[in-house]
């Protein structure tokens, strides 16, 4: 016949309250030992009982170093220089030079040497300065029968000066003609043709003489 347990004598039914009854315990001991202190006052003193003996320190004096000797200064080494020897010169002059009253001195004029100008020279500024044939209004004229307004420079409205630089030989003919300062649209090149293309001016004059002469012309252009 088996033997029957009562319920009241049935320990299972209380481990659950066991276990966290152990695991309390536990977490208590384990926070009363990091809590816990203790303090040692074996070896304590009181700093105000303690005799010292700082006044009797002797006071040690700064050592003060002297300063470095000074380089010794070297004498400058004074050489005797013997006196100068004094040179007579003996000059002789001979007074028994025959003078007669009809020698004539002739003064000695010293000019300036003739200035000799090169062909090839280019002068910018002269005496007598190139003029185109007619004067200014002969040439202003010319350009009014053969300056023709540029198509691209008209479409875009471009107008100014074009300042053109050219060199009048000494036989009045025009060459190294070029631009100075331009505009642009056609202008610039128009202007040059024209300049070519100009009949020979009277070439300018230095000292009488035909040079070469660089000249600085403005060629307008205006819409109108």
């Amino acid at each position: 016949m088996e033997a029957k347990k009562t319920p009241e004598a049935d320990l299972t039914k209380k481990s659950g309250m066991f276990l966290n009854l152990g695991l309390l315990v536990s977490v208590g001991l384990v926070l009363f030992a990091f809590e816990y202190k203790s303090f040692d006052d074996r070896n304590l003193k009181d700093l105000g009982q303690v005799t010292d003996d700082f006044e009797e320190l002797l006071d040690i004096p700064i050592t003060e170093q002297p300063p470095p000797p000074p380089p010794p200064v070297e004498q400058p080494i004074i050489q005797e220089i013997p006196d100068e020897i004094e040179i007579e010169e003996k000059i002789e002059v001979n007074f028994d030079v025959d003078v007669k009253e009809e020698t004539v001195i002739k003064e000695i004029v010293i000019s300036d040497a003739p200035v000799e100008e090169k062909a090839e020279t280019i002068f910018d500024v002269v005496e007598n300065a190139p003029n185109p044939p007619g004067g200014m209004e002969g040439w202003n004229e010319y350009l009014r029968k053969n300056l023709k307004y540029p198509t691209q420079a008209r479409r875009m409205g471009i107008e100014g000066t074009v300042y053109v630089v050219f060199v009048v030989n000494t036989d009045g003919s025009i060459q190294d003609v070029d631009v100075l300062r331009g505009i642009g649209g056609g202008c610039d090149e128009e202007a040059l043709r024209v300049v070519k293309a100009a009949p020979k001016w009277e070439p300018g004059k230095q000292r009488g003489r035909p040079v070469r002469v660089r000249m600085r012309l403005p060629i307008r252009f205006k819409l109108g």
